[in-house]
């Protein structure tokens, strides 16, 4: 298979996993889910981090097989079956389960989250290979723009979706149409990535006889590898937005009239950010180190306006950008990564980035706490302090030119 074909079914997977995820948003639609069965602002943070963190060492585990596979879309297709089913799950237990027994309803959404999220550890693994072997470094770029292009489309037309359901259904049998309907639509995206051509690879490892020795030599890469360190560094840290992101729904909340369309809205806004960020990325791309600073000055500029934000607009504004941000990270990081990381080594180098940016996935716990003391300001002015940081790291990577 040639770019082209290898690009649409690269895009129609990422499009329609946005129509699901959509719905689910962290920073918006799942913390008011969430909200619904349950006052802890707490609990809104595990939930957000649940659906964004997956397993940690489940990465590594992964890779310690996949070093020595010459193809690895048969193990990504039963990676696509897990989340399919869990994510379907999810909308049959809320409508099930609903108001009735709010707990257990919580319970069911956390065991589906987990699932989803838990599955994506082995997936991500598989996926960034395929990516690497079906993309030459300027390929992956615009494949991946172009699929985060479309995704932030899908994700539009879900907030619109998103939007008009949660103004014609009274909850929580709103919240269970969502998650059933995007399922199947999800399944779409799954089932056209499956049946990418991947090439088989030849420059392969042999698996160690156990994990524990994997997971000495893997972090024996890491300490060599003083380029890997600060990469992995700068993606944690890029990370950091996510201390208040879930957040910002429930200021807007406290602090403007929030209805259904407006959520949805919000949802549409931060996919249009996306979107026109794409549009950038895309044309920068292979400039990833730029790329990655763009989007650190981006992001600490939405938190900076949220300190401020008291009327529709400028919320609006911060979803935006942070969409427009968002995305810039998603881009770069990876590819940064596939310039340092040998060829046998590939799936180690990833599993590592994965596996210990992956803490930053659980930044909402502490963010839910330090706003429970706190408040939003100190949480806004922690999380802008932390991305100061993650931009000062990354202004230290050293791109590999060609």
């Amino acid at each position: 298979m040639g770019y082209r074909e290898n690009n649409l079914k690269n895009i129609l997977h990422g499009f329609f996993l946005a129509v699901a995820m959509s719905i689910a948003e962290p920073s918006t639609i799942l913390p008011l889910i969430v909200h619904h069965f349950s006052e802890s602002v707490v609990l809104v943070g595990v939930f957000a981090s649940l659906l964004r963190g997956g397993a940690i060492l489940v990465q590594l585990f992964a890779a310690f097989y996949a070093q020595s596979y010459k193809k690895v879309m048969p193990y990504l297709k039963r990676v696509f079956l897990a989340r399919f089913l869990s994510w379907f799950f999810i909308g049959i237990a809320i409508l099930v389960l609903g108001d009735k027994n709010p707990k257990l309803t919580l319970f069911a959404i956390g065991i589906g989250l987990f699932i989803f999220s838990f599955s994506a550890g082995f997936g991500s693994i598989y996926f960034s290979e395929i990516i690497a072997k079906i993309f030459n470094k300027k390929e992956r770029g615009k494949s991946m723009a172009n699929r985060q292009f479309f995704a932030a489309i899908a994700s539009i037309i879900s907030g619109g979706i998103a939007g008009w359901v949660l103004s014609n259904f009274e909850p929580p049998k709103s919240y269970a149409y969502l998650f059933i309907v995007s399922a199947i639509l999800m399944g779409i995206g799954l089932f056209a990535f499956s049946t990418i051509k991947e090439p088989i690879k030849e420059n392969i490892r042999v698996k160690e006889e156990s994990f524990f020795k994997f997971l000495k030599n893997a972090f024996k890469f890491l300490k060599e590898d003083k380029a890997l360190q600060i990469q992995i560094l700068t993606i944690l840290f890029s990370y950091s937005f996510l201390f208040a992101f879930p957040f910002v729904i429930l200021k807007a909340n406290s602090t403007i009239n929030l209805t259904g369309w407006l959520i949805g809205g919000f949802v549409t806004i931060q996919m249009v950010g996306a979107l026109i960020g794409n549009l950038l990325w895309r044309r920068l791309a292979p400039k990833y180190k730029l790329i990655i600073t763009l989007s650190f000055i981006v992001m600490i500029l939405a938190f900076v306006i949220a300190l401020f934000a008291k009327n529709a607009l400028m919320y609006a504004l911060i979803f935006f950008l942070i969409g427009f941000g968002m995305d810039g990270f998603k881009i770069s990081g990876l590819n940064l990564l596939f310039e340092i990381a040998p060829e046998d080594k590939r799936p180690i180098y990833v599993a590592l980035q994965n596996n210990l940016t992956s803490i930053g996935l659980f930044f909402a716990i502490p963010g839910g706490f330090i706003l429970k003391w706190f408040g939003y300001k100190i949480l806004f002015l922690f999380t802008i302090f932390m991305l100061l940081v993650g931009f000062l790291f990354a202004l230290q990577i050293k791109e590999k030119n060609g």
